[in-house]
């Protein structure tokens, strides 16, 4: 089973992490490689950057799918080009907002969000009306920490540990999920460090979701609906 992670960024700083990261949730006979933007924004946090970085991700797609890739992860929490991409091949194409929510849904009636910025909330909420949860999200927090300044993690763990009592205890969260990729590895240990707190919450990690997700879609041998998703029609375009 061959799974492809696009992180849509032009850096490759973050790619040894990403594959440490995805390789804990992955199954024995699953390899998984990564892939950056040539082109497109250092960090997605804005509509403009998300745009920016959506036309390169469906071509790394689309070059997937030919190279004998069964699966597509687009690592973003922000899910840029998925529905696009998705219209172009036939394999699975998650990115990491979907299935983080869905997720949480199986498991708590209610949660919220922790994201990184307040730019970033207002997408946020379009994916959850988009998807339909969004009764099910109570709040969207955020740390007030940059993308490319969550390399201090202890920084990031603190102002995530914050946010996420609040969210518990003033919004009614009864799980929470990660909505930001670059959160790599704090998952496990946030939910221990509250169930410390007495907040014993569970603490979703939208990579891991992500990743489970793929493998079920591929052994199911199940991929997204053409009806939902139909092909582009051919015409002329210049880009």
């Amino acid at each position: 089973m061959k799974i492809r992670v696009i992180a849509p960024i032009i850096s490759d700083e973050f790619n040894s992490e990403i594959l440490e990261e995805a390789s804990q949730f992955k199954a024995p006979d699953m390899e998984i490689d990564v892939v950056n933007l040539s082109r497109g924004p250092a960090s997605i946090e804005s509509h403009y950057d998300e745009i920016l970085a959506a036309y390169h991700v469906v071509e790394l797609v689309r070059q997937a799918e030919k190279d004998g890739i069964e699966g597509v992860f687009v690592d973003c929490f922000g899910d840029p080009g998925v529905d696009a991409a998705r219209e172009l091949v036939g394999i699975p194409v998650v990115g990491g907002f979907q299935p983080a929510v869905l997720t949480a849904s199986l498991v708590a009636g209610k949660w919220s969000v922790v994201t990184v910025l307040q730019s970033v909330v207002p997408m946020i909420n379009d994916l959850a009306r988009k998807l339909g949860v969004e009764k099910n999200m109570v709040s969207v927090r955020d740390i007030d920490t940059p993308v490319l300044e969550l390399t201090d993690k202890g920084l990031m763990e603190r102002r995530l540990l914050e946010s996420i009592q609040k969210a518990v205890h003033d919004d009614g969260a009864e799980a929470i999920v990660l909505g930001c990729t670059g959160m790599l590895g704090l998952a496990d240990r946030l939910e221990k460090d509250l169930a410390k707190k007495g907040v014993p919450v569970p603490v979703i990690d939208p990579t891991a979701s992500a990743i489970g997700f793929l493998e079920m879609l591929i052994r199911c041998n199940v991929t997204q609906s053409s009806l939902t998703y139909p092909r582009p029609t051919e015409k002329e375009r210049k880009l």
